[in-house]
């Protein structure tokens, strides 16, 4: 059993162990109701931001590229930001992130987002005190502006578990294909799990606006906590199916006289598996 099948243990509450294949025939529905929901944003023209916060391994990432898999990148694009270079660092706040705020048509799915100042950079010490309480005070207002814009913006706090999340560490230091996701950062993380927690809470109570609440995802388990997240999104916004249907094909022509060039002429990769 991989990684991901020994994640699916009992978890808080005592919820069963949801099989594989129940997981992937509703993974498989919404997919199809996700595809709808794209279809609806472009025809309508809407601006859709969600972001996707949380501690380290809490399930984010794994969340998105569900959302993802079957949509068309040119609708639904992910934003995921590197540290930010020596010139952004003199920017306003949040002017690294405007660029990458939707248009009309378009889903922006924010893989950690502005909200990096309320968490690690406030655990870390990467910013003053003083900019850290200017962005409590300018955070609300930045979102208000995006809604009074016509933005539809939504808010994922996805809650792990310490023990939980030191599992999944523990897993990705024994997986080399998954090594890389174990940063500097999440080291830190595993020794400072209370002054997250702290963060967090006063990260709530200023930015948990009427206008973009934040919506608290149970993520010990992570088959559950996609699919409640997934069908979540999708009732947040009220939308019609426009997929369009089959399309009658006409007759591939042929055309008379063409030669393909010999295959010899081209260098082709070499076959791996017999």
């Amino acid at each position: 059993m991989g990684a991901e099948g020994e994640n699916e243990k009992n978890g808080e509450g005592g919820k069963a162990r949801l099989s594989r294949k129940d997981y992937e025939e509703k993974l498989a529905e919404l997919q199809v109701e996700l595809v709808k929901l794209q279809e609806w944003v472009k025809a309508k023209g809407l601006k859709v931001i969600v972001v996707f916060e949380g501690r380290d391994a809490a399930g984010k990432g794994g969340t998105i590229k569900r959302i993802t898999q079957r949509l068309n990148p040119r609708v639904c694009r992910v934003v995921a930001l590197t540290k930010p270079t020596e010139r952004e660092a003199t920017q306003w706040y949040f002017q690294r992130y405007v660029p990458h705020l939707p248009c009309a048509g378009e889903i922006a799915l924010f893989d950690r987002s502005w909200y990096n100042r309320a968490g690690v950079e406030r655990v870390m010490g990467f910013c003053t005190e003083a900019e850290y309480q200017e962005f409590l005070r300018s955070c609300p207002e930045f979102e208000r502006m995006l809604v009074r814009s016509g933005t539809i913006l939504i808010k994922y706090w996805f809650s792990v578990s310490d023990e939980e999340q030191e599992r999944r560490f523990q897993q990705r230091n024994e997986d080399p294909v998954r090594r890389w996701k174990l940063s500097p950062m999440d080291l830190q993380s595993r020794a400072r799990w209370v002054e997250y927690s702290v963060a967090k809470d006063i990260m709530f109570a200023h930015t948990d606006i009427k206008q973009a609440p934040w919506y608290v995802v149970e993520a010990d388990q992570k088959r559950r906590a996609r699919l409640n997240c997934i069908s979540h999104l999708l009732g947040l916004i009220d939308y019609e199916d426009l997929s369009p249907g089959p399309i009658q094909l006409s007759k591939k022509v042929i055309r008379e006289g063409y030669v393909r060039p010999p295959m010899t002429d081209q260098t082709i990769i070499p076959e791996i598996m017999p």
